[in-house]
């Protein structure tokens, strides 16, 4: 029997291993920094419907789904595509109007999640340095990106949107190649989707995410 743990004002979260198998582990507390920060460090994120929960839900899957840079697949048609040189692509300068258009692609479907609070926590994570923005530009406007959260070596990706085809996997693939080039080690997509299925994404345990995370050896011992 799983227990889904009520958290309070103190900053803290039970210990991951006994999250559901749904991956829900904690219900409440709130979105602020010093909290983001442990539940990111600790693989957990918040994940809730904001018309229909009052307080954040958190989550922390067993199996985790991520892409490793160095794996990205790049189909022929997108190496195609990259060598036109349509787009246009940059990093952390528009992420205001990345997270926003994340927003405003899925905030009429049921269970849309990127409401006002999460808006607001993570652009002051961004502020911060904390929270990281890729943006794809045609004709100078901003047609595709993604953001999510650094730790360490490892970038958490939050939500992505394409205005054009094929812009999200534009932000991606550049995302991957930049942390090769920068000792990156982990994209976590903390959902599978096809689309991100097809661009390399494999599951890893949790212990593996955790190893990786904290930048541990293989062969070391916790």
């Amino acid at each position: 029997m799983t227990v889904v743990f009520q958290l309070d004002n103190d900053i803290w979260f039970p210990p991951p291993e006994l999250a559901e198998e749904s991956g829900l582990l904690a219900v409440g507390g709130d979105l602020s920094i010093p909290r983001l920060l442990l539940a990111y460090s600790h693989g957990i994120f918040p994940w809730f419907s904001f018309r229909d929960s009052e307080e954040p839900r958190w989550y922390c899957p067993h199996e985790r789904f991520v892409i490793f840079p160095d794996e990205i697949h790049v189909s022929h048609s997108m190496r195609t595509l990259l060598r036109k040189d349509i787009f246009k692509v940059t990093f952390n300068q528009d992420f205001n109007g990345v997270i926003e258009n994340c927003s405003k692609l899925r905030i009429e479907e049921e269970g849309a999640w990127l409401g006002p609070d999460i808006i607001k926590a993570f652009t002051r994570l961004h502020d911060l340095g904390i929270a990281s923005s890729v943006e794809v530009w045609q004709n100078n406007s901003l047609v595709g990106g993604l953001y999510g959260v650094n730790v360490g070596r490892v970038f958490i990706g939050e939500s992505m949107f394409s205005l054009v085809p094929s812009a999200s996997k534009v932000a991606l693939i550049s995302l991957a190649r930049r942390m090769s080039e920068n000792g990156g080690t982990m994209i976590d997509c903390q959902l599978e989707t096809p689309h991100l299925l097809s661009m390399g994404g494999r599951y890893i345990s949790y212990d593996e995410y955790m190893r990786i995370m904290e930048g541990r050896d293989e062969n070391e011992e916790e």
